[in-house]
């Protein structure tokens, strides 16, 4: 019996080091713990060459959309570029590629950028690839979601092309479901 019990305690005890040793090598995104604004956030861009700094859109809506290659609404690319060229004096398109939803952003950066130029000519800012929810969720991603970070609203991102607009003072606005239209008076209504 004390045989039993000794191996058992070895084991839990290899399993906490081993447990502890992994979570310390893990890298975690920074998490927000109080309101800040939408401005104040910054993410590398896709390429890993330059960083998108939501200052450098102060005076401009923000469309936030978390972005996939192989999803149904993956077509929504299209509208989003036109959305994007409308608007432009008014409006920033930013697209978080994720592949938290069916693996359906599969690629590496160069296949996500590739993807979106030839077929959608997509010309608006991406960022690399994130989480948008759970405990690797991008600081980004946590503001536009937790209301105790943004002073709005909470928000549940529950599939791709999730769309949530920041207006252009850096506060949180309106979210929209995947199945909402770049296009649609919904969202163009807050621009005009």
């Amino acid at each position: 019996m004390k045989k039993y019990f000794f191996s058992i305690l070895v084991l839990a005890f290899a399993g906490v080091v081993v447990y502890s040793f992994s979570a310390s090598k893990s890298k975690k995104p920074r998490t927000l713990s109080k309101v800040t604004n939408f401005h104040d956030l910054s993410i590398p861009t896709i390429d890993g060459k330059g960083t998108l700094k939501m200052s450098d859109y102060k005076g401009k809506y923000v469309l936030c959309v978390n972005v996939a290659s192989e999803c149904g609404y993956t077509p929504q690319y299209a509208e989003l570029q036109k959305l994007s060229e409308k608007y432009a004096d008014k409006l920033v398109v930013i697209g978080f590629p994720c592949n938290q939803f069916m693996g359906q952003e599969p690629g590496t950066a160069e296949d996500i950028q590739t993807f979106c130029k030839k077929n959608y000519g997509v010309t608006f800012p991406l960022s690399q690839k994130i989480s948008v929810k759970g405990e690797e969720q991008h600081p980004i991603y946590q503001w536009l979601t937790m209301k105790s970070l943004n002073g709005v609203s909470d928000a549940t991102i529950k599939w791709n092309f999730n769309k949530i607009m920041v207006d252009p003072n850096g506060n949180w606005l309106k979210y929209y479901g995947s199945g909402v239209n770049p296009l649609s008076e919904e969202i163009t209504i807050l621009i005009k």
